[in-house]
């Protein structure tokens, strides 16, 4: 039986109109910010950084209840996708069980 669940979700986001990189901050650095607050997140800015166009958002969450985490990660990709003027191209959900394998 697991201890608890880890919960990863990586989110692709794309603005192909944006120019540069510090108008792509003003666009995706808020929408990070506010999820932190508004959720038990941790949250990352993972990949993209170098690029204006794009970017890879990186989303953690840890709790006993497989249902609470995946119910978490996935209001996260809900507010992801509604707060940010930019398009989600990909977003994928990773739930890992903790604790010592059933074998042992």
């Amino acid at each position: 039986m697991a201890l608890g669940y880890v919960g990863v979700l990586t989110i692709r986001v794309e603005m192909p109109w944006v120019a540069s990189l510090k108008e792509k901050r003003a666009l995706v650095r808020p929408v990070v910010e506010r999820l932190k607050v508004r959720f038990p997140l941790t949250v990352a800015r993972l990949d993209g950084l170098d690029a204006h166009d794009w970017e890879v958002i990186g989303v953690a969450t840890l709790s006993n209840d497989y249902g609470w985490v995946e119910e978490t990660l996935r209001m996260a990709a809900d507010y992801i996708a509604k707060e940010g003027p930019y398009r989600v191209t990909s977003e994928h959900i990773e739930i890992t069980p903790l604790g010592p394998d059933e074998d042992e």
